[in-house]
């Protein structure tokens, strides 16, 4: 079998660090935003290069803590993607602003910035956009609407650590970049975390706050916060997988290229231009035969996973928010795509059987 994912396979040759680092910690006595904590945020921040990074307890939490930090009015409207991961629309929902979808790009899966300003209104106050799959959005024409129309940007950065567009990095374009270190990712905690990183010492200050009920000096609340800490576990155990996040991105790359030699051109493959350096958090291919495709290979020991179903406005606790809306590009991503092993823990060789099969399909 090879399965879509192994996580314990993924972390075992960081187990003999993991549990050093544990051990250095469980006996510190300091389990709380300590010495781990600053020195994993500043390693990210330097990582991403950019000037400041604060560690939280989620990706989600990051997203809704920037715009929290962001200080929109109450009728404010943020854009989105359509064919996002929830979590995207929920941090909009949970900040207490309104959602509004723009259909992607069917070639890249990134929101279409040539759609964008149609949804423009005098209520849009920001531009939360995703990295999907670990490919950075069309940033220079994203850029130029958000100074036109004086718009802040929040870049989800949840799968594309260290994805560049035309040489700058994901997290570095926008007011705030969000990164979820959830274990599947390619830089992945043993557990949730996630961070923000950022250009701005004010946001840097208001961000430590927040994250710490809204306290910057002990029993000071200054702020309504939250309780969202990234723990010195976490922290320890992301310091140890960071140093060798190149490698990672390296053999998934190289996984990449696999496929996109060797599977037939039955299949839709993720669109490559000079412009993008992908990460490959995931490889999709879509197919009209998806459901089909996916029993195929699981006949055939091989497991996959659907990135995503549903997409968001047809999901049953968010009809409320997109009543009556259609989004006939999101739909048919939904419908049609099919995510491949490409696992830190996968050889060349799983890659190889992989497409053999497809390819007789």
């Amino acid at each position: 079998m090879i399965p879509y994912e192994d996580l314990g396979k993924l972390n075992q040759p960081f187990f003999e660090a993991y549990q050093e680092s544990f051990k250095k910690t469980l006996e510190s006595g300091w389990y709380i935003l300590g010495k781990e904590v600053v020195e994993f945020e500043t390693a990210f921040a330097d990582y991403v290069k950019s000037p400041y990074g604060v560690g939280l307890a989620s990706g989600l939490d990051a997203l809704v803590i920037a715009l929290k930090v962001l200080e929109l009015p109450q009728n404010a409207e943020v854009i989105v993607p359509s064919n996002t991961y929830i979590a995207t629309v929920l941090a909009v929902i949970n900040a207490g602003f309104k959602p509004v979808l723009v259909e992607p790009n069917l070639a890249t899966y990134n929101i279409d910035a040539d759609l964008i300003e149609e949804k423009i209104t005098s209520n849009t106050k920001a531009i939360m956009l995703t990295h999907l799959y670990g490919k950075v959005c069309e940033m220079d024409k994203i850029e130029a609407i958000c100074k036109k129309h004086q718009l802040f940007l929040i870049e989800d950065c949840a799968q594309a650590h260290g994805a560049k567009f035309k040489g700058q990095q994901a997290g570095t374009f926008g007011e705030f970049g969000a990164f979820s270190f959830y274990p599947t990712k390619n830089l992945g905690a043993l557990g949730d975390a996630g961070a923000l990183t950022m250009k701005n010492e004010a946001h840097f200050k208001k961000v430590k706050s927040l994250r710490n009920y809204g306290s910057a000096i002990k029993y000071h609340n200054d702020d309504i916060g939250f309780n969202s800490r990234l723990d010195e576990v976490q922290a320890g155990f992301l310091s140890i997988k960071l140093k060798h996040l190149d490698a990672i991105t390296l053999h998934k790359q190289a996984l990449a290229k696999l496929y996109f030699e060797g599977l037939k051109e039955d299949f839709i493959k993720p669109q490559q231009h000079p412009d993008y350096e992908d990460v490959f958090h995931i490889f999709n291919i879509r197919h009209p035969k998806r459901d089909q495709l996916k029993q195929y290979l699981l006949e055939n020991g091989i497991g996959t996973e659907i990135h995503y179903p549903i997409p968001p406005h047809q999901q049953k606790g968010y009809l409320e928010f997109f009543q009556g809306e259609s989004y006939p590009i999101a739909e048919e991503i939904h419908q049609t795509t099919l995510s491949l092993p490409i696992s830190f823990a996968h050889t060349e060789q799983d890659i190889e059987k992989v497409i053999e099969v497809m390819n007789r399909f």
